[in-house]
């Protein structure tokens, strides 16, 4: 969604709020903006419609400079895109501007209050009235006038206040949207989201629900609620310098779809370093409370859009492995039924930053009935992470591509690590069976290393299919899930529409779409149900669908029936679907790449939806 950087620092800050904001362009936007106090103790405000480079040109051809400032990127909700909606907004006087990420929900009443008191609004977002509330309960202290104006607030928000009168100082505040303090040598930050501040520091500190912090004279410091100082521990990031550059590569979708074998290779490491398999506990990095496990009757898994495909993998796993029933919900639909959870079930949420608003929520309203929660996250001390019992951290890296690539793959393995580590604990599979298990886990970045070779076969097919307006994705079993996945990066990075379904349901319906014009991808690697695949591929030859299969190295069967085929190297079934996503991730790059596609920020979409 919008994001969000500001900098106090003894040099100009104009630069580095530029860069902050263009390491944020992942996030989504339509707007951008920086309000800084300027050399003359006064209040500078520029804003532009569309790329940041407009942004970028605007300020090179004015100027402005100061050391204390904010910026922001936004995505429009309340207020189509334009100049005048764009961040940031200021309030009645011009003396102080405000950036916000979220919404708030009572605008309209506050706006009509705010109005009969004088106020003058300017523009059509929700976002203005929050610089009105603080311009009107200020007396003199910044932090008291933005804490008394969220007394008023409903809804979600991460602010950002400068004020000329405050020329070296930042106030902000957050409800349920991410923002994050960075703790530089001569300067302080802040950003909603890590991959903005890297550049500049790997010191950071997580602000909480209804926390106010203060950024003033080289320290950062926290209030609750209440006006009461909160102590806050400062963590490093240990991301590469590297880690959020493309470095060679033209898109960075392309990079992290190859930095998968090498970061699948660094977790195993890191999760049983210098163990024997048969005598290591796969999620020993990991944070897993005393006796959460104890008495468990069922898990339920709550995420959205690739983060559930990686939840749908791991019913299969959990069930087979643990024994245990699995539930997989969207978040967004979780907490508006009656649900039956209690205290004998764990509530898993999956999310690459640990700031998804519906998996907030849903995670929120399971405990508050009564379940525990073990979080699958990307992201050291997202919300996500703090407020579930105990955290599976995935361990990517920042993914910056919009359409999630290593996040995905690496949620699955530690969603295959928590089967295991259940099955270990509840005594449903062997030793034995679960020592073979980890060394097929072992194995498995040689197996995504040699399918990523054959990135160039891919690319030609892509280009042979690019001109379709519609594809099926079709897949079986454990396999199921990834005809979703690859189904979901085509239609967000091409804008191809494209269908993904459980192959032994394509004659309850989509089997009538299928004709000349239509490709059809299926998954068909060996397993239990393979000789029903090519049965599926024969059908589909039957109605004249060009067949492009995700097909194991050598295999003949599906080469003489495919008009092409994606080839992946030899896993075992219950790993081959972290193994069969890779074709299908290039297969939309490619195509999407030959359709001269903004592959990374692709339109109408943001990283992290923190909105609901």
């Amino acid at each position: 969604m919008c994001g969000i950087f500001g900098c106090v620092s003894h040099e100009d800050v104009v630069p580095r709020i530029l860069q902050g904001l263009k390491r944020l362009e992942y996030r989504g936007y339509d707007s951008a903006g920086v309000a800084c106090v300027d050399d003359r103790g006064a209040l500078s405000l520029t804003r532009r419609v569309g790329k940041l480079d407009n942004l970028l040109d605007a300020m090179r051809d004015h100027p402005v400079h100061g050391h204390t400032g904010i910026g922001h990127t936004r995505w429009a909700t309340h207020g189509a895109p334009s100049e005048i909606n764009a961040h940031p907004h200021t309030g009645t006087s011009g003396t102080l501007a405000v950036v916000h990420n979220g919404i708030i929900e009572n605008h309209d009443v506050l706006r009509e209050e705010l109005t009969a008191a004088g106020c003058s609004f300017r523009s059509e977002t929700d976002s203005e009235v929050i610089a009105h509330l603080v311009e009107q309960s200020y007396t003199g202290d910044l932090a008291v006038a933005l804490r008394a104006a969220m007394q008023r607030l409903q809804g979600s928000y991460a602010v950002v206040v400068v004020d000329s009168r405050h020329p070296d100082l930042l106030v902000a505040a957050r409800q349920d949207s991410p923002l994050v303090v960075g703790l530089g040598p001569n300067e302080l930050y802040l950003s909603s989201d890590i991959p903005a501040l890297l550049e500049f520091t790997r010191d950071v500190m997580f602000i909480e629900d209804q926390e106010v912090v203060v950024l003033e004279g080289g320290e950062a410091r926290i209030f609750g609620p209440a006006g009461e100082t909160k102590n806050r521990a400062v963590q490093h990031i240990d991301w590469g310098g590297d880690a959020a550059e493309k470095l060679e590569h033209e898109h960075f979708m392309l990079k992290e779809i190859e930095e998968q074998p090498r970061i699948i290779r660094a977790n195993l490491a890191l999760r049983a370093p210098g163990q024997s398999v048969a005598g290591a506990t796969p999620l020993q990095a990991d944070h897993l409370p005393e006796g959460l496990f104890d008495g468990l009757e069922s898990l339920t898994l709550i995420a959205c859009g690739t983060s559930w495909h990686a939840g749908l993998v791991a019913k299969f796993w959990i069930e087979s492995w643990a024994r245990l029933p699995v539930d997989v919900d969207l978040s967004s639909e979780f907490r508006y039924r009656d649900l039956l959870v209690d205290d004998k079930q764990i509530v898993v949420p999956i999310s690459q930053s640990g700031e998804t608003a519906d998996t907030l929520a849903a995670l929120r309203e399971a405990r508050r009935l009564g379940a525990r929660s073990l979080a699958v996250c990307n992201v050291v001390g997202s919300t996500m992470s703090r407020e579930s019992e105990g955290v599976l951290y995935t361990h990517a890296g920042p993914e910056i591509g919009v359409a999630s690539t290593k996040a995905f793959t690496t949620q699955l393995l530690s969603l295959r690590l928590l089967a295991l580590e259940l099955a270990a604990r509840r005594g449903t599979r062997s030793p034995a069976e679960i020592a073979i298990a980890m060394e097929q886990l072992a194995d498995l970045p040689r197996h995504l290393e040699a399918t990523l070779a054959r990135a160039e076969e891919i690319r030609e097919v892509a280009e042979r299919f690019s001109s379709a307006q519609d594809f099926l994705f079709l897949g079986r079993g454990v396999n199921y899930p990834i005809a979703l996945e690859g189904a979901l990066k085509l239609k967000e990075i091409s804008y191809i529409h494209a269908e993904g379904y459980p192959a032994g349901e394509m004659k309850h319906g989509p089997i009538a779409l299928i004709d000349d014009q239509l490709p059809v991808v299926v998954i068909a690697t060996p397993g239990r149900v393979y000789e029903k695949v090519l049965s599926n591929i024969e059908e589909s030859r039957a109605r004249g669908g060009r067949v492009i299969a995700v097909a194991q190295e050598g295999d003949q069967r599906v080469a003489a029936l495919a008009d092409a085929v994606l080839p992946v190297s030899d896993v075992s079934e219950e790993l081959s679907p972290i193994v069969n996503v890779l074709p299908l991730q290039l297969l939309a790059y490619y195509i999407a790449h030959h359709l001269g596609r903004d592959i990374d920020k692709p339109r109408n979409l943001a990283k992290s939806v923190t909105v609901e």
